[in-house]
């Protein structure tokens, strides 16, 4: 898995999204990559699903929902999302969803 820069003061990252989950996650590898997984509980109908991946991620990393924003694969289940203006420990937060 790698981190891609953006913007100089973005966060860029691979994940992989699961719909219609039991609860709202993040956490753990995904795939030969060990892309971030994210589950949400809304359905891949009408961009839901997107939005919940936004708040979801959000609330993982403690920003706001306007600093999050999917750069790619918006009618996919692999997706690339961007966090500008991340948080100092960004870096480090990714790392312990990744392992947890």
């Amino acid at each position: 898995m790698t981190v891609r820069g953006g913007p100089a003061d973005a966060l860029r990252f691979p994940i992989r999204i699961r719909t219609r989950a039991r609860a709202d996650d993040v956490g753990g590898r995904w795939g030969p990559d060990g892309v971030l997984a994210v589950s949400v509980q809304a359905p891949a109908v009408d961009g839901r699903a997107n939005s919940s991946l936004v708040r979801v991620v959000a609330g993982a990393f403690d920003v706001p929902t306007r600093t999050v924003r999917i750069v790619s694969g918006h009618r996919s289940r692999s997706k690339v999302l961007e966090i500008s203006d991340p948080p100092a420990d960004a870096a480090a937060r990714l790392g312990d969803l990744l392992d947890a």
